[in-house]
């Protein structure tokens, strides 16, 4: 709350996707109000994350989500979610739990220096994810 309006974009997705599921975990909201939350979520994430990357030509959203490690199919649901017929909840649950865990990788446990994340059963796969997206710089995420 202190970065105010100037809030890292990481920070500002994971919040929205964790305030989706803590809403889908009450059991107070319908299913179509998830749908549309978790809908905004993704959508937000997809283009706040893709947008830096974004130079004077338009790059089509599928070549920068490939460019920074972010599963093509989150970014067809993305495209769903703002063009065409809303998904099934299921879809956006599975979607929010991918970029969360996307963040988690590639933001989180770089700000935590892996320590207090949970250790995977192949260190050295997740190390090589984490060298590929090294291309992210801090300006991604400010």
């Amino acid at each position: 709350s202190r970065y105010g309006p100037k809030m890292p974009l990481a920070v500002d997705c994971t919040a929205e996707l964790i305030r989706c599921k803590v809403l889908d975990s009450s059991g107070r909201v319908k299913s179509h109000e998830l749908i549309l939350s978790y809908g905004l979520a993704l959508v937000r994430f997809v283009n706040l994350i893709t947008e830096r990357k974004q130079k004077m030509a338009s790059i089509p959203l599928r070549q920068l989500a490939k460019e920074v490690d972010i599963p093509i199919w989150v970014v067809d649901l993305r495209h769903e979610l703002t063009h065409g017929k809303l998904p099934r909840l299921a879809l956006c649950r599975k979607g929010c739990d991918v970029v969360l865990d996307w963040l988690r990788k590639t933001y989180w446990s770089r700000q935590l220096g892996n320590n207090l994340c949970e250790e995977s059963e192949d260190e050295d796969e997740e190390q090589e994810e984490v060298e590929a997206n090294v291309e992210l710089d801090n300006d991604a995420w400010e």
